[in-house]
Protein backbone atom coordinates (compact mmCIF):
# COMPACT_ATOMS: atom_id res chain seq x y z
CA UNK A 1 0.00 0.00 0.00
CA UNK A 2 1.34 3.43 -0.92
CA UNK A 3 1.73 6.21 1.63
CA UNK A 4 -1.64 7.70 2.55
CA UNK A 5 -1.63 11.43 1.88
CA UNK A 6 -4.53 13.66 2.89
CA UNK A 7 -4.63 17.42 2.47
CA UNK A 8 -6.39 18.26 5.76
CA UNK A 9 -7.28 16.44 8.96
CA UNK A 10 -10.98 16.68 8.11
CA UNK A 11 -10.35 14.56 5.01
CA UNK A 12 -9.89 11.56 7.31
CA UNK A 13 -13.64 11.55 8.06
CA UNK A 14 -14.28 9.73 4.79
CA UNK A 15 -11.83 6.97 5.76
CA UNK A 16 -13.27 5.81 9.11
CA UNK A 17 -13.40 2.03 9.29
CA UNK A 18 -10.80 1.55 6.56
CA UNK A 19 -7.22 0.35 6.63
CA UNK A 20 -5.53 3.41 5.22
CA UNK A 21 -1.79 3.06 5.73
CA UNK A 22 0.94 0.43 5.64
CA UNK A 23 4.49 1.42 6.47
CA UNK A 24 7.65 0.24 4.82
CA UNK A 25 9.53 -2.62 6.45
CA UNK A 26 11.80 -1.57 9.33
CA UNK A 27 14.68 -3.71 10.59
CA UNK A 28 14.95 -4.41 14.31
CA UNK A 29 18.70 -4.76 14.83
CA UNK A 30 20.42 -6.12 17.91
CA UNK A 31 22.04 -2.71 18.33
CA UNK A 32 18.60 -1.04 18.54
CA UNK A 33 17.45 -3.67 21.05
CA UNK A 34 20.57 -3.06 23.16
CA UNK A 35 20.07 0.72 23.09
CA UNK A 36 16.44 0.29 24.15
CA UNK A 37 17.55 -2.03 26.97
CA UNK A 38 19.96 0.64 28.20
CA UNK A 39 17.42 3.45 27.91
CA UNK A 40 14.75 1.53 29.84
CA UNK A 41 17.08 -0.45 32.12
CA UNK A 42 15.37 -3.65 30.94
CA UNK A 43 18.40 -5.83 30.30
CA UNK A 44 16.70 -9.22 30.57
CA UNK A 45 18.88 -11.87 28.93
CA UNK A 46 16.24 -12.77 26.35
CA UNK A 47 16.86 -9.31 24.83
CA UNK A 48 20.60 -8.77 25.19
CA UNK A 49 22.47 -12.06 25.73
CA UNK A 50 22.80 -13.66 22.30
CA UNK A 51 24.58 -16.79 23.49
CA UNK A 52 22.16 -17.55 26.29
CA UNK A 53 19.18 -16.79 24.05
CA UNK A 54 20.60 -19.12 21.40
CA UNK A 55 20.83 -21.94 23.95
CA UNK A 56 17.88 -21.32 26.26
CA UNK A 57 15.26 -19.25 24.47
CA UNK A 58 12.40 -20.90 22.59
CA UNK A 59 13.18 -18.42 19.80
CA UNK A 60 16.82 -19.46 19.39
CA UNK A 61 17.93 -15.83 19.39
CA UNK A 62 17.39 -12.56 21.21
CA UNK A 63 14.07 -10.79 20.79
CA UNK A 64 12.96 -7.16 20.86
CA UNK A 65 11.16 -5.77 23.88
CA UNK A 66 7.42 -5.54 23.34
CA UNK A 67 7.58 -1.90 24.39
CA UNK A 68 10.25 -1.27 21.75
CA UNK A 69 7.90 -2.44 19.01
CA UNK A 70 5.12 -0.34 20.53
CA UNK A 71 7.38 2.73 20.67
CA UNK A 72 8.05 2.39 16.95
CA UNK A 73 4.40 3.11 16.11
CA UNK A 74 5.10 6.84 15.82
CA UNK A 75 7.91 6.64 13.24
CA UNK A 76 6.10 3.88 11.36
CA UNK A 77 3.01 6.09 11.18
CA UNK A 78 5.10 9.01 9.94
CA UNK A 79 6.42 6.69 7.22
CA UNK A 80 2.94 5.72 6.07
CA UNK A 81 0.64 8.72 6.66
CA UNK A 82 0.97 12.38 5.75
CA UNK A 83 -1.50 15.10 6.65
CA UNK A 84 -0.27 18.01 4.55
CA UNK A 85 -1.94 21.05 6.03
CA UNK A 86 -3.53 22.37 9.19
CA UNK A 87 -1.83 20.29 11.88
CA UNK A 88 0.04 22.28 14.51
CA UNK A 89 1.00 19.18 16.51
CA UNK A 90 0.03 15.62 17.23
CA UNK A 91 0.02 14.28 20.78
CA UNK A 92 0.11 10.64 21.82
CA UNK A 93 -2.97 10.62 24.06
CA UNK A 94 -2.74 6.97 25.05
CA UNK A 95 -3.61 3.39 24.38
CA UNK A 96 -6.89 1.65 25.06
CA UNK A 97 -5.58 -1.86 24.53
CA UNK A 98 -2.21 -3.41 23.66
CA UNK A 99 -1.20 -7.01 23.11
CA UNK A 100 2.05 -8.68 21.97
CA UNK A 101 0.90 -11.95 20.30
CA UNK A 102 4.33 -12.95 18.97
CA UNK A 103 8.02 -12.18 19.39
CA UNK A 104 10.27 -10.07 17.17
CA UNK A 105 13.61 -11.89 16.73
CA UNK A 106 16.67 -9.66 16.39
CA UNK A 107 17.33 -8.97 12.71
CA UNK A 108 13.64 -9.20 11.78
CA UNK A 109 11.76 -6.58 9.86
CA UNK A 110 8.45 -5.16 11.04
CA UNK A 111 5.83 -2.89 9.52
CA UNK A 112 2.62 -1.30 10.68
CA UNK A 113 -0.89 -1.38 9.28
CA UNK A 114 -3.21 1.40 10.41
CA UNK A 115 -6.98 1.31 10.37
CA UNK A 116 -8.83 4.49 11.19
CA UNK A 117 -11.25 3.45 13.92
CA UNK A 118 -12.85 6.77 14.87
CA UNK A 119 -12.59 10.54 14.92
CA UNK A 120 -14.03 12.76 17.61
CA UNK A 121 -13.86 16.48 18.19
CA UNK A 122 -12.50 17.53 21.58
CA UNK A 123 -11.56 20.97 22.88
CA UNK A 124 -9.11 22.50 20.37
CA UNK A 125 -8.30 19.13 18.78
CA UNK A 126 -9.45 16.13 16.82
CA UNK A 127 -9.06 12.84 18.68
CA UNK A 128 -8.29 9.97 16.33
CA UNK A 129 -8.34 6.34 17.39
CA UNK A 130 -6.19 4.02 15.31
CA UNK A 131 -6.22 0.26 15.20
CA UNK A 132 -2.54 -0.54 14.72
CA UNK A 133 -1.18 -3.93 13.78
CA UNK A 134 2.56 -4.51 13.68
CA UNK A 135 3.67 -7.47 11.59
CA UNK A 136 6.93 -9.38 11.47
CA UNK A 137 7.97 -10.22 7.93
CA UNK A 138 7.19 -13.87 7.24
CA UNK A 139 5.40 -14.48 10.56
CA UNK A 140 1.87 -15.83 10.84
CA UNK A 141 0.82 -13.71 13.83
CA UNK A 142 1.33 -9.98 14.43
CA UNK A 143 3.88 -8.95 17.03
CA UNK A 144 1.77 -6.11 18.40
CA UNK A 145 -1.85 -5.03 18.15
CA UNK A 146 -2.91 -1.76 19.73
CA UNK A 147 -5.78 0.65 19.90
CA UNK A 148 -3.92 3.96 19.84
CA UNK A 149 -5.40 7.39 20.53
CA UNK A 150 -3.77 10.48 19.03
CA UNK A 151 -4.92 14.07 19.42
CA UNK A 152 -4.22 16.39 16.50
CA UNK A 153 -4.22 20.12 17.17
CA UNK A 154 -4.97 22.32 14.20
CA UNK A 155 -3.61 25.78 13.39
Amino acid sequence: MAKCVVEKLGDLKNLVGQEIATSNWFEITQERINRFAEATEDRQWIHVDRERAKNESPYGTTIAHGFLTLALLSPLMKDSLEIRDGIRMGINYGLNRVRFPSAVPAGSRIRSRLTLQSLREVTDAMEVTWSATLEVEGAQKPCCVAEWVVRYYEH
